[in-house]
């Protein structure tokens, strides 16, 4: 497990954004090798705040991508199981995830898996907690009558699968999340934890998400610096071949 510190958000987002674009140069993605994770049911494809907006909006529509190869799961099909197993399916066919990149909750949650979920689950449809519903009510004008209650997510067991592993966490909010992530043991409620027991789990963080842990486990990991810096220096690019 690599825990990777940056002062600040900022700082930390841009070591991430490195990272991730290394890998997929050195990874050659091509055609059924993109899938991203939750889809908030009951919400239509161009809903402002559907999954599928927030995504093609923040990060499809600047990238190089052929929409046939971004697979999201459809919160309005008609048989949600069959697009959940349908949905495996794929991650399967294509060869399986090779790097799973998301954030927490407060409560430690991974993708849409709250506190209480199985560790070994797959893709499915998840009831929400009403901490995840109160949070998400601010992209609703506070309305909760509108917020989902529900959500297809890929399972604990889903990202377990995955070759390698990072999860974003930033922010004092998530101090204490962090903190059961890594120093207390595998926990289903805490299912951030999981990933203690993933061979290539990539924590990263800013300062202030840090002030749960110990000061010694934030020194060791200060001290890997050098080494987790080798990950995003030189940065690849695509043109030169590498």
């Amino acid at each position: 497990m690599r825990l990777v510190i940056l002062d600040n958000y900022d700082l930390a987002s841009e070591w991430a954004a490195k990272y991730i674009c290394n890998r997929i140069i050195q990874f050659k993605p091509g055609q059924d090798r993109y899938f991203t994770l939750g889809l908030p049911t009951g919400l239509p494809r161009n809903h402002p705040e559907s999954y599928h907006s927030y995504m093609w909006n923040n990060f499809f529509k600047h990238i190089d991508i052929d929409p046939n190869n971004a697979h999201i799961l459809d919160g309005n099909a008609a048989d949600l199981q069959a697009e959940c197993d349908a949905f495996e399916k794929k991650i399967k066919e294509a060869g399986g995830i090779d790097l799973f990149v998301g954030g927490i909750g407060p409560d430690g949650h991974i993708a849409f898996n709250e506190p209480g979920s199985s560790l070994v689950s797959r893709t499915r449809l998840k009831t929400l907690a009403m901490d995840t519903i109160l949070a998400n009510a601010k992209y609703f004008d506070g309305d909760l009558s509108k917020v989902p209650t529900m959500a297809l997510t890929v399972g604990v067991g889903t990202v377990m699968d995955a070759r390698e592993v990072m999860i974003l966490i930033t922010g004092a909010h998530k101090a204490f999340a962090l903190y059961k992530a890594i120093e207390e043991g595998v926990n289903h409620m805490w299912t951030v934890s999981a990933f203690q027991q993933h061979p290539r789990t990539i924590f990263v963080c800013d300062e202030d998400a840090t002030l749960e842990l110990r000061v010694k486990t934030v020194k060791y990991f200060k001290g890997l610096m050098h080494v987790h810096n080798k990950l995003v220096d030189p940065l690849y690019s695509m043109k030169e071949g590498k």
